[in-house]
């Protein structure tokens, strides 16, 4: 099976310094600032919230470069359009930028109290849901756009039901999940399973194999 153009396309600039430019600093800066914003304000269940929304999307997108190894097609998504530098195949140093913060933003939005129901459904899952159709909607412009490609015919703007539940959806339950943790050792060791797992899977598929 030959790759699909999108996925040529993504390969011809995977990890390819040259594409670097400056407007990456920035950006990083206002990460950083992000961040330093609420660790000033020793919001520690914010930040580890975004934390695990931000680890959750590298898991994502590791096996989503595993799926392109083995089938040697397409990854279920892909990135293959300007970037300042492309880290994974459906992965670019923008998305993950986005990513970082994105799980502080959302997590702002949660009422203090957990056990508060909308419409008949806890608060929790309201704005998981609501957040993760929110994204995919953001996704089918995107694609619509050529930005964002998409090859199967089971994840794709005609059928984004999986988009939401696996591309969005489990990001939320487990970062609303970690937000919610009465104990900082919990929040901690919770992130450190989501990291480990992630770091243990670019070092063994990524370097020692090279199918990242």
């Amino acid at each position: 099976m030959m790759p699909t153009q999108s996925a040529l396309e993504a390969l011809k600039h995977l990890r390819d310094p040259s594409t670097f430019q400056w407007y990456v600093i920035p950006l990083f800066a206002f990460v950083v600032y992000v961040y330093a914003v609420e660790v000033e304000r020793k919001n520690w269940k914010l930040i580890f919230a975004g934390l695990a929304f931000w680890g959750m999307d590298w898991f994502n997108e590791i096996w989503n470069s595993l799926v392109f190894h083995f089938t040697q097609f397409a990854p279920v998504w892909g990135a293959p359009g300007k970037s300042a530098y492309e880290i994974l195949i459906g992965l670019n140093i923008e998305i993950s930028f986005m990513f970082a913060i994105a799980g502080i933003a959302f997590a702002k939005m949660l009422p203090e109290d957990k056990k508060m129901k909308i419409i008949g459904i806890p608060n929790r899952w309201f704005f998981a849901i609501v957040n993760s159709i929110f994204c995919v909607v953001v996704e089918l412009l995107l694609n619509a756009a050529g930005a964002l490609t998409w090859d199967y015919v089971w994840w794709n703007a005609g059928a984004p039901y999986l988009i939401v539940i696996f591309g969005y959806l489990t990001f939320f339950i487990v970062s609303y999940w970690v937000f919610d943790m009465k104990s900082v050792k919990k929040q901690l060791a919770t992130l450190g399973v989501i990291f480990s797992v992630d770091l243990l899977a670019i070092l063994v598929f990524g370097v020692a194999l090279g199918w990242l």
